[in-house]
């Protein structure tokens, strides 16, 4: 058995075996096209979102990232048609 911690397997992460990894998530799909189990999604999300606090990742390149809105009418929505909100009058309905 390996004497590979968690930790260690952290610290020696490559950008590429992070973005690997991250892609993973994403696809929930390893890239021979394999499922990921429940398990391996965790384990995976862990180590992505560990090397991104511990090798400071900027916040808007990180995992789950969503950009936070302002207040305000540009930001609300309220110029948006109700088509484009999907209020728009459903035409198979009549």
């Amino acid at each position: 058995m390996s004497d590979m911690t968690f930790e260690k397997m952290i610290n020696q992460m490559t950008p590429a075996i992070y973005e690997s990894l991250k892609q993973a998530v994403s696809l929930r799909k390893w890239p021979d096209g394999r499922r990921l189990t429940p398990e391996q999604t965790a384990l995976c999300l862990e180590a992505v979102m560990r090397f991104e606090a511990e090798n400071n990742v900027p916040e808007e390149n990180r995992v789950g990232y969503l950009e936070q809105r302002t207040c305000g009418a540009a930001a609300s929505g309220a110029g948006v048609s109700p088509e484009m909100t999907g209020l728009a009058r459903d035409a198979t309905r009549d």
